[in-house]
């Protein structure tokens, strides 16, 4: 990588560890630079405004995500693939969590701004199809009501993902784990041999 693509790369980290750890209203340029080890002319100079600097940082996560859906085994048993997928955005680790303190506080800020609400829309397309196409699996599944059980899928997830993050120890990554097999009893019956 080249020296401004490392550069590039340290800010962004930087915003993204500034987010989950202090939220959104914290990642200034002034702190994003200090954080960065960069001046603040080299962070104006990768990211003209701070709203490109956050939209940046949120398509990183995006790209994340993104490349462990795309590493998920879509194999013919419809639960265990959902049941995978769902586990890539649920904060069952260190990592995940602070994707999911992340991706909430952009959420959140998506609703008054356009470009994270674009972005926020682009990730939930594509963890819908991902869910739809693993749903789809399942030979007796309704296309209809694989897109549905799909947004259900997603609110659970997002559910459990704002809990988990915002009271730090209600929920276990077994708990986790718990509820979306019992959701999934209801979306996906298990299959009689």
């Amino acid at each position: 990588m080249s020296s401004g693509g490392q550069t590039y790369a340290a800010i962004v980290e930087a915003i993204l560890k500034i987010v989950g750890e202090q939220g959104l209203p914290h990642a200034t340029v002034r702190e994003v630079a200090t954080a960065a080890g960069v001046s603040i002319g080299t962070v104006q100079h990768h990211f003209p405004s701070k709203e490109v600097m956050l939209a940046s940082a949120f398509t990183e996560v995006v790209h994340r995500v993104r490349a462990r859906l795309e590493a998920t085994d879509f194999t013919n048993d419809a639960r265990r693939t959902v049941s995978s997928v769902l586990s890539e955005v649920l904060p069952l680790d260190r990592q995940r969590k602070h994707e999911a303190r992340i991706q909430l506080e952009f959420a959140v800020h998506a609703i008054h701004n356009p470009d994270l609400a674009e972005t926020q829309r682009t990730v939930l397309a594509e963890l819908h199809q991902a869910l739809c196409n693993a749903f789809d699996t399942r030979a007796d599944q309704d296309p209809e009501r694989s897109r549905l059980a799909a947004h259900a899928a997603i609110a659970l997830a997002d559910g459990l993902a704002l809990h988990t993050v915002s009271t730090e120890r209600w929920l276990s990554a077994s708990q986790l784990n718990a509820t979306v097999e019992l959701v999934l009893d209801a979306l996906l019956p298990r299959e009689r041999h």
